[in-house]
């Protein structure tokens, strides 16, 4: 019988003590919430989660160079106020309301962009997102804006998480 293996230097120095950041989509999923509010429990980790409120995509047409803290500190839009408080109601739902272990963020502009932004400036351990919808309207809109989730791995360093989506 083999001994157990020892993990003690297993990725030292590769995990940050950062938080975790929840790419929270506007109609959430239990299981994806649970998930992400499980792992940063087991982790001893913060968990962000961050709407990107899907009216300010325009925010990623500045020149090339220019960046202003937009994404990070995004001006008040009464149209994503509706959006936001639904699913702020809807993760205090699952998580109780936010304090310590967890936080709510509304970003602006591009989503995998505006999350990279987000676990940048927080030093975030890691990100997490659902995995990719089925059906004609989910695989039409990702024709149309992309996979969130693909875009994050080609985009960051830090490891992504995708909690793949089990409903129909």
């Amino acid at each position: 019988m083999e001994p157990p293996a020892d993990f003690g230097q297993a990725g030292h120095g590769a995990w940050t003590d950062g938080p975790l950041v929840l790419g929270a989509p506007w109609e959430i999923e239990e299981r994806l919430v649970r998930t992400a509010a499980g792992l940063a429990a087991i982790t001893g980790a913060h968990l962000i989660c961050a709407f990107v409120d899907p009216a300010s995509y325009l925010t990623e047409w500045e020149p090339a160079g220019f960046l202003d803290a937009t994404s990070l500190d995004p001006v008040r839009n009464m149209e994503a106020e509706f959006p936001a408080s639904q699913l702020l109601a809807g993760l205090e739902g699952f998580l109780g309301p936010p304090g310590g272990s967890w936080s709510f963020r509304v970003l602006n502009g591009e989503v995998a962009q505006a999350l990279g932004r987000l676990a940048e400036s927080t030093d975030a351990a890691a990100l997490i997102v659902g995995g990719q919808r089925p059906g004609r309207i989910a695989r039409m809109s990702r024709l149309l804006e992309g996979s969130v989730s693909v875009s994050l791995t080609r985009l960051q360093a830090r490891p992504v998480l995708i909690i793949p989506h089990l409903g129909p």
